[in-house]
């Protein structure tokens, strides 16, 4: 039976399609849920995916955390539900409370847009099986609002448990404390990351290689063995 992996779309989205194509061409079937439904129409994953929810107005995430797909989202990560959030979806994760943490404007207070080296920190999420722990592979990234920050003692917590999933690599493009690109909660079902995997799954876009397809190869492979 084929893998039915749910894309969350909020106003302001803008990489629901480009998700969603990345999950058919890893071999799962897209499944579009709409922020105002709270029904996931028995979705085996959920992916948050980026851009602007709700033109980030008030703060970035903050808006669409209380959309009502989310209430059910929350319960269900709480339960196992494996959810992964990219760039506006990682924003969206911290402001749940799904992930520890939250996201302040770039350093530069300038909008980017590049290609980015990370080091794979973690390889044993639902998300990053299909990675090598110090793998280092290349990701389109694109923030405003992409600095990732915490407390000292929530900083402790995440490096000692091992729960950095990627770092940035050669050049920090947000300010970042630790140089953090994703993070991961403590069972590992619930991964954010800024970059954007789903445009590198296929050579002719994005950064040319396809260093993003093993986020949705490594679920693929948990729900089978699940």
């Amino acid at each position: 039976m084929t893998a039915r992996i749910g894309v969350v779309t909020f106003p302001g989205s803008l990489d629901d399609r480009d998700t969603q194509r990345a999950i058919r061409v890893a071999g799962a079937e897209p499944v579009t849920l709409w922020h105002k439904d709270k029904d996931l129409k028995q979705v085996d994953a959920v992916v948050l995916c980026g851009g602007f929810s709700y033109g980030d107005y008030l703060r970035a995430g903050a808006i669409a955390r209380f959309s009502p797909v989310m209430d059910t989202v929350i319960d269900q990560a709480k339960a196992g539900l494996p959810v992964l959030g990219i760039c506006n979806g990682f924003q969206i994760l911290t402001e749940a409370h799904l992930l520890p943490g939250g996201m302040l404007g770039n350093d530069h207070l300038h909008f980017i847009c590049r290609d980015q080296k990370l080091r794979v920190e973690n390889a044993d999420t639902a998300w990053t099986t299909d990675y090598e722990a110090g793998q280092e592979i290349h990701i389109p990234l694109k923030n405003m609002d992409g600095r990732y920050v915490a407390d000292q003692r929530t900083l402790d917590e995440l490096e000692a448990e091992g729960r950095v999933a990627f770092r940035y690599l050669g050049f920090n493009p947000n300010g970042s404390l630790n140089d953090i690109a994703g993070i991961t909660n403590a069972a590992g079902n619930v991964v954010g990351l800024m970059p954007h995997p789903e445009h590198a799954v296929e050579s002719l876009i994005g950064t040319g290689r396809t260093d993003g397809l093993p986020f949705f190869t490594s679920i693929l492979k948990k729900l089978v063995t699940a």
